[in-house]
Order: structure tokens, then sequence, then C-alpha cells
């Protein structure tokens, strides 16, 4: 069985973060270095990761401000 894409693990794992209410609605992300660190990837993983928050709507990304999170109450659904 194949194993699941960094950017997808990456993800899932602040998508369960923002459950936990470690990340909250409009708190910022870390950047994308501090990213790239954390999960050992390169910054391209983590511009897929923020384009699938994105379209999950779970990420809010602001030029030249960061990306936030959104309100949980728009995308969460119960587990």
């Amino acid at each position: 069985m194949p194993a699941t894409p960094d950017y997808i693990r990456i993800s899932d794992e602040i998508i369960a973060d923002i459950r936990s209410g470690r990340y909250k609605a409009g708190d910022k992300l870390p950047s994308i270095a501090q990213l790239c660190q954390q999960y050992l990837v390169s910054p391209s993983t983590i511009q897929l990761v923020n384009v699938r928050l994105e379209a999950l709507g779970v990420i809010d990304r602001r030029q030249g401000k960061g990306i936030f999170v959104t309100d949980p109450k728009t995308w969460l659904r119960k587990p």
C-alpha cells in the first residue's frame, strides 16, 4: 500500500491541530520556512499543503500578511 503523500499528512495534522484548539479562528499559521523545519519537507510541499487547506476553506491567504485560520464553523464537520 502506498504511503500517504507528505502534503496530505501535514494538512491533516494542521486540521487536527485546529480541531484540538491549538489553532483558533483568526490565528496566523507559522511561516513556510517554519513549517519546512517543523515537518522536514521542502517549501514546495508546504505550498501544496496551503493549496489543499485553502481549497478546503481551512485557511485564508492574505498577500503580505500571512496565512490565517478561517472560522471552523464554516468548514469543520464532526468526525
